[in-house]
């Protein structure tokens, strides 16, 4: 590949690939039916090259860095050279390049004069795809057959004709086909809209120049990583924490712990030494033990570097099979949002050693996920999926800011207008929670009360929290935030 020479082109064509990536990101907002979607925005969506990795990433998720490699390299492995045009794949299979049961990958090679030149990549987080609890993210389920409709890469459309068999699978087995296929259908726009306008560029500049640029994007993303790492102090930083315990075995806490090696230009994070994986549904897949991994160092390095596959090159993620941190069959990982949350808290701990002046301390430990479903008095089923921020940390150099999204997840809190005009819930309060924050030069965020009222008679409430147990902690002499709390 001849070498970029114009830094101007090339800084355009960069660009040009990000606002790809962040228009395919409003396309899925501005197009999709449920709130889980269009209000919490759980989703992430990124442009990757030919070979599946990822080279810009849209302005969405940190929870889903890494999770595109893994997705498109299991579906790469499965189908490869047989890729045609008009083709489009897709899976949420945790053991095949998933993350958990709700979230579907919706992938799209784009192919130029029969050369496969890039992939649309989109991953959203579906408001049920089966199981045995509505919104398919129980905590308390102790196996992956328990937790939903598990699929592994196939084809969703071949060569532009959709596979009816498998919609009709998705239709049979969600609580609620028309919102879920519905989103759907917003990722199969994104994927459009990336398609058309990266062939706009190739036919602008042609295949052999784009190549050379994406290929540049990610080389010059790796030497950005390792100059900001060689100025790093070498050394070696641990840190422990825990969770309360799994959901099943109540009142047996999950020990997670990291050590962060710097030699030169590179680091490793290593997660030896967490507990086995639990029986309850907050197993991490490897990949979202990267995601939490690459947020923490994203976040207190350059902001100058881009996220994809160079700045994942200098970091090298170690996490044992048959941990929390890395499960194998037959590991439940619904709720495993939890995990991934209080793992940024962990790996802050072992940076605030590291550098102690670009940490905050522990958070609330990660967005309050809530599901409610049940049937009206037709038998029509309903399902509210909700995941609600609360507060960061104190920070080195300022306090922690008040019901703000938790670092890993870039979400929003659904509006009450519209969760009471389409839900059977009445919310009667939204409101700040003071002095719950640790005390300190710095305190800790304010954190939020949520308070709903079901209007149905009956109906399934599934909670995903943590903190009650072992509180926030503070940094360098700050007081521990006080614990969470379900009523």
């Amino acid at each position: 590949m001849e070498p970029v020479r114009d830094p101007i082109a090339f800084e355009l064509f960069r660009n040009t690939l990000l606002s790809i990536a962040d228009e395919m990101a409003l396309t899925i907002l501005r197009t999709a039916y449920s709130g889980v979607l269009r209000d919490n925005m759980d989703y992430s969506t990124a442009f990757c090259d030919g070979s599946g990795r990822t080279v810009a990433q849209g302005l969405t998720l940190p929870a889903h860095l890494s999770s595109f490699p893994d997705a498109l390299a299991a579906t790469i492995a499965r189908y490869g050279d047989r890729m045609k045009p008009g083709d489009v794949y897709c899976l949420n299979d945790p053991f095949e390049g998933g993350m958990h049961i709700p979230d579907v990958f919706v992938l799209k090679p784009i192919f130029f004069e029969g050369e496969r030149l890039a992939f649309a990549a989109t991953i959203c987080h579906q408001t049920d795809m089966g199981g045995r609890v509505a919104g398919s993210n129980a905590s308390d389920s102790t196996e992956i057959y328990q937790e939903g409709l598990r699929i592994p890469p196939v084809k969703m459309y071949d060569q532009g004709e959709p596979n009816e068999t498998l919609f009709r699978l998705f239709e049979k087995n969600v609580r609620v086909p028309v919102r879920v296929l519905g989103d759907i259908r917003a990722q199969l726009s994104a994927c459009h809209i990336a398609e058309e306008a990266f062939l706009r560029l190739v036919h602008r500049q042609g295949a052999k120049q784009v190549k050379a640029y994406m290929e540049e994007v990610i080389e010059h993303t790796e030497r950005l990583t390792r100059a900001v790492l060689r100025e790093l102090p070498d050394g070696e930083w641990s840190f422990e924490d825990w969770i309360d315990d799994d959901g099943v075995d109540y009142g047996k806490p999950i020990r997670l712990f990291v050590t962060f090696r710097k030699r030169g230009d590179s680091l490793v994070a290593d997660w030896t030494g967490t507990s086995p994986q639990p029986k309850g549904a907050i197993t991490n897949t490897l990949s979202f033990t990267k995601a939490a991994t690459y947020t923490c160092l994203k976040s207190v390095l350059s902001h100058d570097i881009p996220c994809n596959a160079g700045f994942y090159r200098a970091i090298d993620v170690i996490a044992p099979p048959g941990t929390i941190a890395n499960g194998v069959l037959p590991a439940a990982s619904a709720a495993r949002g939890l995990t991934g949350f209080r793992m940024i808290d962990t790996c802050f701990g072992a940076l605030a050693k590291m550098l102690p002046a670009r940490s905050i301390a522990s958070s609330e430990g990660g967005n309050t996920g809530v599901s409610i479903g049940g049937y009206d008095p037709d038998r029509k089923p309903f399902i509210f999926v909700e995941f609600f921020c609360s507060a960061w940390g104190g920070r080195a150099w300022s306090d922690g800011l008040d019901g703000n999204a938790n670092l890993m997840a870039n979400m929003s809190m659904p509006p009450v207008e519209i969760t009471e005009a389409e839900q059977p819930l009445r919310i009667h309060r939204t409101e700040f929670i003071q002095d719950v924050g640790g005390a300190g030069k710095y305190r800790g965020g304010a954190s939020i009360r949520r308070d709903y009222e079901m209007l149905e008679a009956e109906a399934v409430l599934q909670v995903r929290s943590d903190r009650h147990d072992f509180r926030p902690y503070g940094l360098y002499g700050g007081s521990p935030g006080q614990p969470s709390a379900e009523r």
